[in-house]
């Protein structure tokens, strides 16, 4: 059974539609709301190749001018110069305050494509198709848009909300494994920092074919972890409070992704690591609370980069740049105990390196 999540903020009211087979009908749905006569396609470059001919005929079917750029593949792609290039696409081709700009693809075409939807033209209609399950049950909701820079990850873009977000769970089933993999982390901060029984429905990620996973079972999973999110986002919009609590491991992660060169390690697999770190951080302040419910997945990640290719020091460096810290001390997301997450400056340096050394031990 397909599910929508509702997701309410100041910008917006729109809805997250989770199913199977629900892209075509969906992408007619908001055209014919839109009343435009042209529509516009920033398209992943491995997702053009792989359902290029399913997407095509969904917007022939609805007979109005249709522009498509593709995003390609990779980290890269999340850049000023492109981002600048998804812009002129835009206004070259006559995009309107009421052209809809339909996103298709992972984490980077959803926040570059985001951004260049916020930016042209003060902000046109904008429609996350998440392909990857990471971006369906993070990057596509909330409305962070951006593009990295040479000092770190993220930090130029705007807060802008979709119009809609077409979560189909059919464009899952060309990922490789190690995709799902990175969407399971960010499945597993949810269990951390919110519900405890996401631990046991990310279970069906240990099944053997992971292609294999029962629809309903993913369906009800990825709208579980898109309704925390939304939550969350409903609360707190532009990240002033507890929002902060989705980026639990995420400071840890983002160094670990810099000193990758955003080459040798993914978003999700530095994030697993981070929420170890996270976790033996926590337990360094006095929480009492072991890794357990994360290690139990440990086997579905295979790391590209060895405990010995890395240096604490540049780790250590790497954190003073995260765009999330506010003065001297770096500021973390840190568990009293599982699903209580905080913020806490952490002075101690030791205490850092210390937790480092355990996440890294677990490459």
């Amino acid at each position: 059974m397909n599910k929508s999540i509702e997701v309410n903020s100041s910008q917006s009211h729109y809805q997250c539609n989770v199913g199977q087979d629900i892209f075509t009908e969906e992408v007619h749905r908001i055209l014919d709301r839109a009343q435009s006569s042209n529509c516009f396609i920033l398209i992943d470059e491995n997702v053009e190749r792989l359902h290029g001919d399913l997407i095509s005929q969904s917007f022939d079917e609805a007979d109005l001018e249709t522009y498509m750029m593709t995003v390609p593949q990779g980290e890269a792609s999340k850049s000023v110069s492109f981002w600048n290039s998804c812009v002129n696409f835009l206004l070259e081709n006559g995009v309107r305050r009421n052209s809809p700009v339909f996103v298709i693809g992972g984490g980077v075409t959803g926040d570059v494509g985001g951004f260049a939807a916020a930016t042209a033209l003060r902000g046109v209609p904008l429609i996350h198709v998440p392909t990857t399950i990471l971006s369906m049950v993070d990057s596509s909701v909330g409305g962070k848009t951006g593009v990295n820079h040479s000092v770190g990850k993220n930090l130029i873009g705007a807060f802008y909300q979709p119009e809609a977000v077409i979560a189909d769970i059919s464009f899952l089933k060309t990922l490789p494994r190690n995709e799902w993999t990175n969407g399971l982390s960010e499945i597993l901060k949810y269990g951390a920092i919110r519900q405890s029984t996401i631990f046991d429905q990310a279970e069906i990620f240990l099944s053997e074919d992971i292609r294999q996973i029962d629809e309903q079972k993913l369906i009800d999973l990825i709208s579980e972890s898109i309704q925390i999110k939304a939550d969350i986002v409903q609360e707190d919009e532009f990240e002033g409070g507890i929002r902060a609590y989705l980026n639990f491991g995420h400071t840890f992660a983002h160094a670990l992704e810099k000193s990758c060169d955003y080459k040798k390690i993914s978003h999700g697999e530095a994030v697993y690591l981070g929420m170890l770190a996270a976790i033996e951080l926590s337990r360094n302040l006095g929480a009492q609370i072991t890794a357990d419910p994360i290690l139990k997945y440990r086997s579905l990640y295979r790391y590209r980069v060895s405990k010995e290719e890395l240096s604490l020091n540049d780790l250590m460096d790497h954190m003073k740049f995260d765009k999330k810290r506010t003065n001297e001390h770096i500021r973390f997301v840190l568990l009293k105990e599982w699903q209580h997450p905080f913020l806490e400056e952490v002075q101690s340096a030791k205490a850092i390196r210390q937790a480092w050394s355990y996440a890294l031990d677990n490459l």
